[in-house]
């Protein structure tokens, strides 16, 4: 089993507003450090020509979004926090609003399979409704891949409406 993980945020201002200018900046560089980390098996991109262009959901440019998978949460924990990586990390109140609920989700997939937006929205819909548990957690409430269960088929289709993001 692979680890997936999602976070989502919702920017300040346009990806172009010069507010912004430093995490868009910072793109290329952290999601190359992604990539060469230990324990990172694969991420989705909005452009693989354009490493700076942001993975934004289709409703919603504001809303900015990572989707990544990872051998272990050691793999994903040392990328996140023990990498330049956490120097961004400490910075996003400069470049996105306070979210009061659940904005990071990881579950759980058997190897080789890459997760879609909806697949993770889903995941985050349920972290957000009933907590965490063996089909949606945090790093703080973690489950193993033994405790992994599968989404209903009905749930893991769901698309988010502009009201649940």
């Amino acid at each position: 089993m692979h680890l997936a993980q999602m976070n989502v945020a919702q920017l300040l201002a346009p990806a172009d507003d010069p507010r912004i200018a430093d995490f868009i900046d910072g793109l290329e560089p952290i999601n190359a450090l992604a990539d060469a980390a230990p324990g990172f098996v694969w991420r989705m991109q909005a452009n693989e020509d354009d490493p700076r262009e942001l993975l934004s959901y289709e409703h919603d440019d504001f809303l900015a979004t990572t989707l990544s998978v990872w051998e272990s949460r050691e793999a994903l924990w040392n990328f996140v926090y023990r990498s330049a990586h956490l120097d961004y990390l400490r910075r996003r109140r400069e470049w996105f609003h306070h979210i009061a609920e659940p904005y990071s989700v990881m579950w759980w997939i058997p190897e080789g399979h890459r997760p879609t937006t909806a697949e993770g929205f889903a995941r985050l819909e349920v972290l957000r409704a009933q907590g965490p548990g063996p089909e949606a957690f945090t790093f703080k409430d973690f489950y193993d891949a033994a405790e992994a269960t599968p989404m209903p088929r009905h749930i893991s289709s769901w698309v988010p409406s502009p009201q649940t993001t």
